[in-house]
């Protein structure tokens, strides 16, 4: 198995432009994408909020599993960590995002008011993994194309500040990456929901991961995708692969099936699902 890695020198100048940034703003919007609530989460980000009010953006959530969506959420809130799952073109995000924003900020904003200071909008720092949807949620809050969207990671370079309402201003960083995963599960899956450049993980590598978990979780939908029979169940996952690749016409070329594969799961062929699993204590609170 290839190992995934990448930290180019732009998100290290990323980092140090949100370090030295972060005290302008009042709050951090975390965006992490619903299929991956754990492994879209950037150790640096937390780093680098300190203690900032700080709210977790779960986007395209259309594309994740429902049932796995709203455990999360259960998660978060037994863990007092505000947080709301969206789908970035609704119309009614941007006045949700906006009306929790004023919510977690409201008693920094009523010690202002009583100092007799003028009012101002809020302003926060978004920030994310490459692809998870910045830019798109951006541009919706704003409503104009501020932020470039794209479907690859890496489209946005640098740090701009975007005025949503009279109630709320935007700092937009570009997706970052840390410099080491904890580990290659965590890669391949950040690499099959697009978060990594094409070039930079071996296609076979996260198509057998993609299997696996699709084996596990969404067997029904495996099989009539690929036309795979009960007595394929007792393959292994590589040879599970090469009968994927001969069923779909493409006889041996397993690494063209595995392109398929994995565009099948971001394009939604396979439906929806969520690579991380909610905490099966969802209720407990941190000290449990």
């Amino acid at each position: 198995m290839s190992v995934i890695q990448w930290f180019p020198g732009h998100m290290a100048k990323a980092i140090r432009q949100m370090e030295e940034n972060v005290h302008l703003v009042d709050i951090v919007f975390e965006l992490v994408d619903a299929r991956i609530p754990a492994a879209s989460r950037n150790p640096e980000v937390a780093r680098i909020s300190r203690d900032k009010p700080h709210l977790i953006i779960l986007t395209k959530k259309d594309l994740a599993d429902p049932q796995q969506t709203a455990a999360w959420l259960n998660y978060y809130r037994a863990h007092h960590q505000p947080a709301i799952a969206i789908d970035s073109r609704a119309n009614v995000t941007p006045k949700q995002i906006t009306k929790l924003a004023l919510e977690i900020l409201q008693d920094k904003l009523a010690a202002e008011k009583a100092k007799g200071l003028k009012e101002r909008p809020v302003r926060a720092m978004t920030v994310g993994v490459p692809n998870v949807g910045k830019s798109t949620l951006l541009n919706h809050l704003v409503s104009r194309k501020a932020a470039q969207v794209g479907d690859t990671p890496g489209v946005t370079k640098g740090q701009q500040w975007l005025r949503s309402s009279k109630h709320l201003e935007l700092l937009d960083t570009p997706g970052i990456l840390w410099p080491k995963f904890k580990d290659q599960t965590t890669a391949q899956k950040l690499a099959l929901t697009g978060a990594i450049k094409e070039k930079l993980y071996a296609k076979d590598d996260v198509a057998l991961y993609a299997l696996s978990f699709f084996r596990q979780y969404h067997l029904a939908a495996l099989e009539a995708r690929y036309h795979l029979s009960a007595a394929d169940r007792e393959l292994s996952d590589v040879d599970l692969l090469l009968k994927i690749t001969a069923n779909v016409g493409m006889r041996d070329d397993y690494e063209r099936a595995s392109e398929r594969l994995i565009l099948d799961a971001r394009r939604q062929k396979l439906g929806g699902f969520t690579l991380d699993r909610a905490p099966q204590k969802a209720a407990a609170t941190p000290h449990d």
